[in-house]
């Protein structure tokens, strides 16, 4: 990140917006259930997506915030990543279509 940049977010409703250390890790330790967007069972699968906190770009373009994960199943492991609520949304529903398709 450049100079002055932080890499560090937290959650004001479902914006994130940066913080400081203290002020990003005073919320982290706090907003446990805030973090969470969407959880699924499917079989022996779970799709799991949430507010990291941290920025995951490691290149150029906006930060990436939110992850989404497949554990367990046939896809386990799988992983997306994005920048905002909504994107996080649409990316656990086709994440749970992807291990429900991964079960047929």
């Amino acid at each position: 990140k450049g100079c002055g940049m932080t890499d560090k977010y937290i959650l004001d409703g479902k914006t994130p917006v940066p913080a400081d250390l203290m002020t990003w890790a005073r919320w982290f330790e706090s907003a446990r259930d805030e973090r969470i967007v969407a959880k699924t069972d499917i079989a022996a699968s779970r799709v799991s997506t949430v507010f990291l906190g941290v920025d995951h770009q490691y290149g150029e373009g906006p930060p990436l915030l939110f992850e989404t994960m497949i554990f367990e199943g046939p896809k386990d492991s799988e992983t997306w990543r994005c920048s905002t609520w909504e994107e996080a949304e649409k990316q656990h529903e086709e994440a749970v279509e992807v291990a429900r398709k991964a079960l047929v």
